[in-house]
């Protein structure tokens, strides 16, 4: 494989890992099931390698891990809309964001945000996606504050 066939390969697998990891948090957040059991459930009905089945289960439990200082960082930077507040499908993309922005510091933070607006906009709307874009843009303002 080429190193720019190896790289789609992985980009590819990483935004399928993200979306994932969104699926696995919203079933978490909405329906209080256990990570665990929406996980093997989640792997069976979506096509995603092995790679990408361990990213998107370090980004959801990794997240689940720092929820509460990561819903603080939203409360702060989504000024009048607190985490309880936003749809869930936004709440969940600021988490999964958030969480990567502070964790995986080797993942430039233009690529989390933009792949996290197109999941906004994916799974809630064009708005979503503006919302998410602008608290992420102000959570990368000061980001170092929270590392």
């Amino acid at each position: 494989m080429s190193s720019s066939t190896l790289r789609k390969h992985t980009a590819g697998t990483r935004r399928l890992a993200r979306e994932l990891a969104l699926r696995l948090l919203y079933q978490v957040d909405i329906a209080q099931m256990p990570l665990d059991e929406c996980f093997a459930f989640a792997v069976e009905h979506m096509p995603i390698d092995e790679e990408g089945q361990r990213f998107a289960y370090e980004l959801a439990s990794g997240t689940l891990q720092n929820l509460q200082k990561i819903d603080s960082i939203i409360a702060r930077f989504a000024i009048g809309w607190p985490p309880e507040r936003q749809p869930a499908p936004d709440r969940n993309v600021l988490r999964l964001a958030i969480y990567e922005l502070l964790h995986h510091p080797e993942t430039p933070p233009g690529v989390v945000i933009s792949e996290a607006v197109e999941l906004a906009k994916k799974y809630n709307s064009d708005e979503s996606g503006k919302f998410v874009n602008g608290v992420l843009a102000s959570v990368l303002k000061h980001l170092e504050e929270y590392r």
